[in-house]
């Protein structure tokens, strides 16, 4: 491999892991704040990727587009769209017990996969929406327009871990980790447990909504294909689970190992001989299965478990 190839590979995986670890913060704020179980982060994300895809793509025939904004503002209109989205089904969820908002979630990923798929108007359908504009891309030759991407895409991280790391520490953080214990007993002590869980569960779907505009300006074209659930809700998990739930370092650290052992899976696997090629995709979530079952019984909360926040001015000889 020469050197640009090697450099191109380590920005690859350096953007794709920062995109993940979004999704993990964006869960975080959702089931390690909150305690509350989406099964559907592939809903949205499709938001987030097909809405910036849609704003700022040049004009076609077999797909809506044309509009041409600018990323710092397509970007936070994806994001506010999904937050909408997601107060609608946490009005309706968020009152009834855990359950039902995991199947609200699989039921809103699965309208959505169905929508893109047969709305060719909106979305192209299978066909996908291609030459996505991506940021820096006619300003600098490769590999530096690819690498000031991933610098976009460090910023979002550190500013969203940033966000995180304080709400983790407010009275607001403290109110939704009071509530994910013992919703009974906060509601007892006066806080308003369905408005806080939908705060939580708003601001970590705008999170993910960011992460799939950001992947859609990443890779140039968007089909069903990149929302499916196995590559954006259980890998999620899978990171979320081995990373530590309840940290917003762990959330990001698990992006990164679990990204970097799946792209390392796949260069191992292409390896194998030919008859074993169509089960790759099989033996590499086998793989990861593996690893999670390994850290879980060695690292039971993951490996950055969660540490309550400290309080201001106490000793640390008194924790």
């Amino acid at each position: 491999m020469t050197l640009f190839g090697f450099s191109s590979y380590l920005i690859a995986l350096g953007t794709m892991s920062g995109i993940y670890a979004l999704l993990c913060l964006g869960l975080n704020l959702q089931w390690g704040f909150a305690g509350l179980f989406n099964a559907g982060i592939a809903g949205f994300f499709a938001i987030g990727a097909y809405t910036a895809a849609i704003l700022t793509s040049p004009e076609s025939a077999v797909h809506l587009g044309g509009f041409g904004l600018p990323y710092v503002v397509a970007w936070p209109i994806a994001m506010a769209f999904s937050g909408v989205v997601a107060w609608g089904v946490g009005r309706v969820c968020l009152r009834l017990q855990g359950d039902y908002l995991a199947m609200a979630t699989i039921g809103l990923a699965e309208v959505l996969r169905i929508v893109i798929k047969n709305e060719e108007w909106l979305t192209a359908g299978t066909r996908g929406i291609a030459s996505i504009p991506r940021p820096f891309e006619t300003l600098l030759p490769q590999p530096w327009n690819g690498l000031a991407f991933l610098g976009v895409i460090a910023a979002l991280v550190i500013v969203i871990y940033l966000a995180a790391e304080r709400a983790w520490a407010s009275p607001w953080g403290r109110s939704l980790r009071a509530i994910r214990d013992s919703d009974v007993a906060a509601a007892a002590i006066g806080k308003d447990v369905t408005q806080f869980r939908l705060e939580a569960f708003v601001l970590g779907a705008m999170v993910m909504a960011l992460a799939g505009a950001l992947s859609a300006h990443y890779f140039k074209f968007l089909g069903t294909t990149a929302i499916e659930p196995l590559m954006v809700t259980f890998l999620v998990w899978v990171m979320l689970i081995v990373g530590g739930s309840g940290n917003n370092r762990g959330a990001i650290l698990g992006a990164a190992v679990i990204w970097i052992i799946w792209s390392a899976t796949e260069l191992l696997t292409n390896r194998l001989p030919a008859e074993w090629i169509t089960r790759t995709s099989y033996i590499r979530v086998l793989l990861i299965g593996i690893l999670l079952q390994v850290v879980l019984q060695r690292f039971g909360k993951g490996l950055l478990p969660e540490k309550p926040p400290r309080i201001v001015g106490e000793r640390p000889e008194s924790r």
